[in-house]
């Protein structure tokens, strides 16, 4: 690899409790998020409600049939839908949307960014001000392919991620529409427009 994938490039500000000034690339920062959200938990204050690894400001509001596998974080204004499913280390930014159904696994979401219903996001770092249509997914491993390591193109170049399971980088203000498929190692500049039930495979078949 070359060159370093910039995580500022597609997202302005990420929350501040992630350290960039070693530039570590988006699919380090998913593979260890669990162990990173571990340790941001133990210096959250008392505004927090924290319990077993689950970390969730006050002011968020959550519906019935929602579970948390630690370690899991909201921060203010957040609200989470009904029968939602978070699972292995996920971080919610400010005023955060995740509507009723949708299961995150290993994902940041920053501020304002809302995810319609019945959605899937793995292994992904969702920027500020996007939104996701009803069933639109992140995927996050090919199933399909005997070798599963995962490369991104960035810059006209490719690169080895190391990884078997990273999903998207979605830029700022991108909309992602309804029933579409973001393929694993998919990056998205900012103000990116995916159409409704639209395939964004960046890699190719092979």
């Amino acid at each position: 690899m070359n060159q370093k994938l910039d995580i500022k490039d597609f997202i302005t500000n990420l929350p501040e409790y992630f350290d960039l000034s070693q530039s570590p690339a988006p699919w380090k920062l998913t593979t260890h998020l669990k162990d990173i959200l571990e340790k941001i938990i133990t210096h959250l204050g008392p505004e927090f409600n924290i319990e077993n690894g689950i970390a969730v400001h006050k002011s968020v509001i959550i519906e019935k049939g929602v579970t948390f596998k630690r370690p899991f974080i909201a921060l203010e204004h957040c609200k989470i839908g009904a029968n939602a499913y978070f699972r292995e280390g996920v971080f919610l930014d400010k005023f955060v949307k995740i509507g009723p159904g949708s299961e995150i696994k290993s994902s940041i979401i920053c501020s304002q960014t809302a995810v319609a219903h019945l959605n899937y996001i793995g292994n992904s770092i969702i920027g500020q001000n996007v939104n996701f249509e009803a069933g639109s997914i992140a995927a996050n491993h090919y199933n399909e392919r005997e070798n599963k390591r995962i490369w991104v193109k960035y810059n006209n170049e490719t690169i080895d991620t190391g990884v078997d399971k990273f999903g998207s980088l979605v830029g700022d203000d991108s909309k992602i529409g309804a029933n579409a498929v973001l393929s694993p190692g998919t990056l998205l500049k900012k103000n990116s427009i995916v159409k409704r039930l639209e395939l964004v495979n960046q890699q190719g078949d092979t």
